[in-house]
């Protein structure tokens, strides 16, 4: 307990503090809890007048401080009291902007602040809600903010203060750019406060920040209010990561769980141990690991819920819930059920009985009674925001998510369980990174309910506790740009600021910052290089004459062999493309390498496409999909034909079943005659490499008994050279890149006519800047050539969809669309993005991405009246029917740009009106619920 004089000291420091800081004390006192130093630091800095950079980890209350900016701007309120003013002359209204990456996330950020100040003083806007848009806090998505920089919105006016919430998301690839924009272009009056995860370069951003917005105090914190305890699960036993807080700072694993692991792997190859659960692996003994109930009801058991599993896959979740449902699994009391079907009916009265059923209300209700859910993108939000509540409410107790999750809002838990270390980027499987790992445990341990949170990851013999113990244990992760220049960006800088600025803007974003710096350590390794080279040609020096001369005649004989061996390939390939494009319908051939060697039946010949042939094939291992040259290295020979059906659908299993079992009735040999497939010309030898061959012989330095050293460090040398001259080029690449990327893209729009000569913006540039979609100049191009001119609204919905559409996974085949108007509308959109594509590729600029037609016909029926189920079942997906949270977004995204389009002064006046009749046509049903949501 502390004496009377140290707590006197502490009040006479505490009453300093509130003099200083009296916004900070009021606001405090509000609160309801004391500060945490970090919090404190950051508020004060805020209050002097500084802009703030909080780094901490999930969790931390970081929110904390972009809260107290809201209070300082409704503490200048006009009907406040203040000195300085008189009547005639009343202070303006300042103003805080509260930017959050994701819709989910303002949304409950605008509750919170309401349920706090007021609906009156508090705004909303995102893609979906206007509310109250004019008041002194609005909280909105980061896009909504950079959108009303460019086009000088007046509810700019009086803004003080912007907080930028999960600000790290500007290493996002896809939307990362949005955030430099704002930071760059918001006025210098304005106090940015930025949010962020604990990243490892929080002193380079800041520098940054610096550098673009003035005064900058940096606050980091790697404390976490709830410590977080590691564990890993062993078939049915749970271990302690770590012995003890010094273990963990060393990394060191705990030896029980070494032991026990190393044990579990030797009997394993032994065949021994297998236990039963979901997964196996791919070699050696099938493993099998604990089954997803069991971990439930052991987390039960232990305390340990509510909990978040995460598995990295939309099935494995749905899978998970059903699998705890068949075990007969209950988390919930009777009086916990009934408030959750209260909740969730109140919440589903607006969406149609039938809907319902489409969307597996009943399990998924069934579910949530029993205190079991599933969470993903593919959920219909309004089922994902009913799970959410639950959750935070502590009525459902386990829920099962993909990692959007860790992303997303504020649903924190006891317990996070990571069933693999391993998740599908979208391009391929890939190692969780430790600022992942860090993102999705940092949601166990709730402030101010647990004493502790909980870390589990479920072993498997492809997990080395080692690993996870560098991953729990390196908690910061560095923050890089994405920031590029795009069409739209480029047309709205120069008509704000003209070209010549434009370029300056550009070269003071963090991407050329974070190039320009490590130009320098790439100087000095340029450096050192030059001097190796000097040292290695000393060392290649032979008294016999030149080697320099003799290597050289080396280097070109092993050119002109690569050379010819190309040659050959390309012939090969030739070859093969000439014989593929001659299949019909019916030929049976034998595809010679790669994952589909076999027989196979040719279904559709894509014949009189472009590019090169991708004949869509049935194997007899009942696979179908397309081939293409690269699986053959000899020409593809029509061994057989046998009939296939005129409406065959190669969708079907049953179908593809029993066409199988015709190619396979052929009798012919799945492998064939293995054939000499590279047959070397042994006569006819190139007579270059002949000549060379002679020179090198005659050469005094072949005489040389040490040629062969000599040759070796000449081969150092040549090497270290053609690396040196690449870090050249990165060097001079590096400098100034985005300002040259500007301006090839100044000069592709100028070509085009969005900008002119001169530099001034165009009518078309004009249109174009109010275009905001990763397409935007694909969507210029097609309203200036009227290619959505003439369409129904229904038609107009799918013709516009393939711009904005992006379908999950790579599918061989083309969707289809529907006749007439749509598929010539499209055809159109596909010529412009060849143009389009052909310019970007002549001068270097990253190619707009192809049109995707998957959601075409999904919008066409839905904007048509159609219902649901018959929606979602034409959907051209691998796995069957579209997620109804698939269709929403992609729904939501073609509404927003036919919203661009009903407002683009590039549109006809027929075409803007179709737009919003084809809104009012796209807005129904689940997508209505959605919008009033």
């Amino acid at each position: 307990m502390s004496s009377p004089a140290e707590r006197y000291a502490a009040a006479r420091r505490k009453a300093a503090q509130a003099a200083q800081f009296p916004a900070l004390d009021e606001f405090a006192l509000e609160l309801g809890f004391d500060l945490d130093d970090f919090q404190r630091e950051a508020c004060q800095s805020l209050e002097r007048g500084s802009g703030v950079l909080v780094c901490a980890p999930t969790g931390a209350g970081k929110t904390v401080v972009g809260e107290f900016a809201v209070h300082l701007a409704l503490r200048g309120r006009p009907d406040d009291p203040v000195p300085a003013a008189d009547a005639t002359n009343p202070p303006a209204r300042r103003k805080c902007f509260y930017t959050t990456p994701i819709k989910a996330l303002s949304n409950q950020k605008y509750h919170d602040l309401v349920a706090r100040y007021g609906a009156e003083q508090v705004g909303l806007l995102t893609g979906d809600n206007a509310i109250n848009g004019d008041a002194p806090v609005v909280v909105m998505t980061t896009e909504v903010l950079r959108n009303m920089l460019y086009a000088g919105s007046s509810t700019l006016q009086g803004l003080a203060y912007v907080v930028m919430d999960e600000v790290h998301y500007l290493a996002d690839r896809f939307r990362g750019g949005v955030w430099e924009e704002v930071i760059i272009h918001l006025p210098a009056s304005v106090t940015l406060i930025s949010l962020s995860a604990t990243v490892s370069n929080a002193e380079e951003f800041a520098d940054w920040l610096v550098t673009v917005r003035g005064e900058t105090a940096v606050v980091v914190s790697e404390h976490r209010p709830v410590p977080l305890w590691q564990h890993m699960l062993v078939n049915k036993r749970m271990f302690d990561l770590f012995h003890d807080a010094d273990a963990a700072r060393k990394h060191d694993v705990h030896p029980e769980l070494l032991r026990y692991t190393r044990e579990t792997a030797r009997r394993l190859e032994l065949g021994e141990g297998r236990s039963a659960g979901p997964g196996a692996g791919r070699r050696g003994p099938r493993w099998r690991g604990p089954l997803r109930p069991d971990i439930v009801d052991r987390l039960d058991r232990e305390g340990l819920l509510p909990a978040i599993l995460f598995i990295f896959s939309r099935a494995g979740c749905a899978a998970a819930v059903q699998q705890c449902l068949a075990a007969g699994l209950r988390l919930t009391s009777a009086e916990e059920r009934a408030e959750i079907r209260r909740v969730v009916e109140s919440r589903v009265t607006a969406i149609p009985g039938e809907d319902l059923s489409v969307l597996g209300y009943w399990e998924w209700l069934d579910g949530l009674e029993r205190g079991l859910a599933a969470h993903h993108a593919g959920m219909l939000p309004v089922f994902k925001e009913i799970v959410e509540e639950l959750f935070v409410r502590g009525l459902v107790k386990a829920v099962f998510a993909t990692e959007t999750l860790a992303l997303g809002i504020n649903m924190p838990a006891r317990c996070v369980v990571l069933e693999r270390l391993v998740k599908y980027n979208g391009e391929a499987h890939v190692d969780l990174t430790p600022g992942e790992y860090t993102q999705l445990t940092g949601r166990a341990g709730r402030r101010g309910i647990d004493v502790e949170g909980h870390a589990v990851v479920v072993w498997s013999p492809e997990t080395d506790p080692r690993h996870v113990a560098g991953l729990a244990s390196t908690r910061t992760y560095p923050l890089r740009s994405s920031f590029r220049p795009s069409y739209n960006m480029a047309v709205n800088l120069v008509g704000t600021v003209g070209a010549e600025p434009a370029r300056a803007l550009l070269e003071s974003s963090f991407a050329q910052f974070q190039a320009d710096r490590s130009v320098v350590g790439l100087a000095r390794q340029v450096q050192r290089n030059t001097e190796t080279i000097e040292a290695y040609g000393a060392e290649a020096a032979c008294h016999h004459g030149d080697f320099d001369e003799y290597f050289a005649l080396r280097v070109a004989i092993a050119d002109r062999e690569k050379a010819i061996a190309r040659q050959g390939q390309t012939q090969r390939k030739a070859a093969a493309v000439a014989s593929l494009e001659r299949l019909r319908v019916g030929d049976v051939i034998r595809v010679p390498s790669g994952r589909r060697a076999g027989l196979a039946v040719v279904l559709d010949p894509a014949t009189g496409g472009f590019g090169e042939p991708r004949p869509l094939v049935l194997t007899q291992d009942r696979w179908a999909g397309r081939v293409s040259p690269g699986d053959f290295t000899t020409p593809a020979e029509v061994l057989a034909r046998i009939r296939v059906p005129k409406h065959f659908n190669h969708r079907s299993p049953g179908a593809r079943r029993d066409l199988a079992a015709e190619v396979s009735g052929t009798g012919l040999d799945r492998h064939g005659g293995r054939r000499g497939g590279r047959s070397r010309q042994v006569s006819g030898e190139d007579h270059q490499i002949t000549q060379l061959r002679t020179e090198l012989r005659h050469h005094p330095c072949h005489a040389c008994p040490e040629r062969e050293e000599h040759a070796r460090w000449a081969e150092r040398r040549r090497r270290l050279e053609r690396d040196t001259e690449e870090l050249r080029e990165r060097v001079s690449g590096r400098t100034g890149s985005l300002a040259r990327t500007f301006d090839r893209i100044v000069a592709l729009l100028t070509e085009r006519g969005y900008l002119a000569r001169d530099g001034a913006v165009t009518d078309a540039g004009r249109m174009l800047g109010r275009i905001w979609t990763e397409a935007d100049l694909l969507v210029a191009e097609c309203l200036r050539r009227g290619v959505w001119n003439g369409l129904s609204p229904a038609e107009l919905a799918a013709a516009v969809s393939v711009v904005v559409f992006e379908a999950r996974r790579d599918v061989d085949e083309r969707a289809s669309l529907p006749r007439g108007p749509v598929a010539d509308a499209v055809d159109e959109t596909l010529k412009l993005w060849g143009e389009i594509e052909a310019d970007e590729a002549a001068r270097g600029l990253t190619a707009t991405r192809e049109p995707d037609l998957g959601f075409a016909w999904p919008v066409y029926r839905w904007a048509r009246g159609e219902a649901l189920a018959k929606v979602l079942g034409s959907g051209h997906e691998i796995d069957g029917e579209m997620p109804a949270g698939d269709f929403v977004r992609w729904a939501r995204q073609v509404v927003d740009l036919l919203g661009q389009i009903a407002d683009s002064g590039g549109a006809t006046t027929e075409l803007r009106s179709t737009a919003r009749q084809a809104i009012a046509a796209v807005n129904r049903g689940v997508l209505a619920y959605h919008t009033s949501a």
